[in-house]
């Protein structure tokens, strides 16, 4: 039975105004994605202080922690997006029983990521591209980062279900105080302590559960969805809907860590230097693009309230919205980011002049395809959010999977270190194209109020 709060939700997200609606859901998680970044910078910003070796360190790490992402996405996605849309069709009960069954599944699964990564702490750092002089700083970040893998993976999840309910405040503050410690902590522990680069990475679990603990209080305040044992129901049924909306996600955040495994790989014969300089453009552009990420975010729960309750020209009409507005804020970041990208390299590592070389032309190769990214992500979330798996998967795919492998494993042999340099924008602006076919034909068959499920 719905409370007086749970029909307000209903009716606001279903009848007001789409622009101003969007924005409002939007300004949490874009907050969230940016102190999201700006702590990631953070662990790069302080190691860096340690020595080129230890800033590859974090930048090889970055592909597990991107895989450790990527299984709470999948949960919270697929639970979360499934959520929204049974509230939108005002069915409550599957949606509780959806959200304790994703948050569950997603904290067995960061036991077993735990388990795996520390029995094989040798061999993955190896496969991740650690070279001899990065590996003890590797294997010292990795180790500590995977004691924090069970309630990462459900600290996203929990993230992912108050954001697609509506309640992105409360998602928002978890995220946010999480990642303000962090920012503390990091340069207390390796420095004030002494702890080096283990430091950084004590920082980052501790400052993780103390945002998991308080997604956890936001759970309960917010008057949404509550996570009881009991509601935990799996089912082959229950987890091929869930895998429907996530399996976007572990595409896209899983070929990440693959795409990045790839690139400290291509650029291991080129030394330290050119590791440390892909890990900081890598930080860098995530940085950048987190508030177009998260401005999309705030499309996310429009989108999936209004198609479970068939309401398909308020879909469309955010879709084309979040598009424009994402487009013009990456090509106003792109001209700064090529304008400034050897100060933006030497803030992290000023002192070494091959990092700087290597890191600003990276940056600005990217910075050329980056305004065309916008169209990509959003195209990924309105797919992803209207269940249409198989189109979702293929553009999530497309920029670090299906082109971006290719391209580190192929540019670099014959354009050595420029190839490797080369391959986000290559990827990106394939990227783009292949999205434009997947998703214009979905976004027609909305406009005529149709649903696409039933002709595409």
């Amino acid at each position: 039975m719905q409370t007086d709060a749970q029909r307000r939700k209903y009716i606001q997200m279903t009848e007001s105004p789409v622009e101003p609606l969007i924005c409002k859901m939007a300004v949490p998680t874009i907050i969230s994605m940016l102190i999201t970044s700006i702590y990631n910078m953070a662990d790069t910003f302080f190691v860096g202080r340690l020595g080129t070796s230890a800033t590859g360190a974090v930048g090889v790490v970055f592909p597990l922690m991107a895989l450790i992402q990527a299984v709470g996405f999948f949960f919270g996605q697929g639970s979360g997006n499934y959520i929204s849309r049974q509230l939108g069709a005002q069915h409550r009960e599957e949606a509780e029983r959806m959200a304790s069954t994703g948050f569950f599944s997603a904290l067995g699964a960061g036991c077993i990521i735990m388990a795996l990564g520390l029995l094989l702490r040798h061999p993955l750092a190896h496969l991740l591209g650690a070279t001899d002089t990065i590996l003890p700083y590797a294997l010292d970040y990795m180790c500590i980062i995977l004691i924090g893998a069970p309630y990462m993976t459900a600290s996203l999840v929990l993230n992912n279900q108050l954001r697609l309910q509506g309640n992105a405040v409360y998602a928002m503050i978890g995220l946010v105080s999480g990642g303000v410690l962090n920012m503390a902590l990091d340069p207390l522990f390796i420095f004030g302590l002494h702890m080096g680069i283990r430091g950084a990475a004590l920082a980052t679990i501790l400052s993780q559960l103390v945002g998991f603990c308080l997604l956890l209080c936001g759970v309960r305040l917010s008057g949404g969805i509550r996570i009881r044992l009991r509601l935990f129901s799996p089912s082959a049924a229950r987890y091929a809907d869930l895998s429907r909306g996530g399996i976007p996600s572990l595409c896209r955040q899983g070929l990440a860590s693959v795409a990045v495994t790839c690139l400290n790989t291509a650029a291991r014969p080129y030394g330290d230097a050119a590791i440390a300089a892909m890990s900081i453009v890598s930080r860098v552009s995530q940085f950048a693009g987190s508030a177009m990420i998260g401005f999309g975010q705030g499309f996310q729960p429009v989108c999936g309230f209004n198609f479970g309750a068939h309401k398909y020209d308020r879909v469309t009409r955010g879709f084309h919205f979040c598009v424009r507005s994402s487009s013009l804020i990456l090509l106003a970041l792109a001209v700064l980011g090529f304008a400034f990208a050897p100060q933006i390299i030497a803030v992290f590592r000023g002192d070494d002049a091959e990092v700087i070389r290597i890191g600003a032309l990276t940056l600005r190769l990217q910075c050329i395809s980056f305004p065309i990214t916008g169209f990509v992500v959003m195209s990924n979330m309105l797919l992803q959010n209207i269940a249409m798996t198989l189109r979702a998967s293929i553009v999530a795919a497309a920029r670090q999977g299906l082109f971006f492998v290719p391209f580190a494993l192929i540019l670099p042999h014959f354009f050595g270190l420029t190839g490797v340099q080369l391959c986000q924008a290559a990827s990106d602006l394939c990227a783009f194209v292949l999205s434009i076919c997947v998703t214009v034909p979905v976004v027609q068959r909305l406009s005529e109020g149709k649903n696409p499920h039933d002709a595409i």
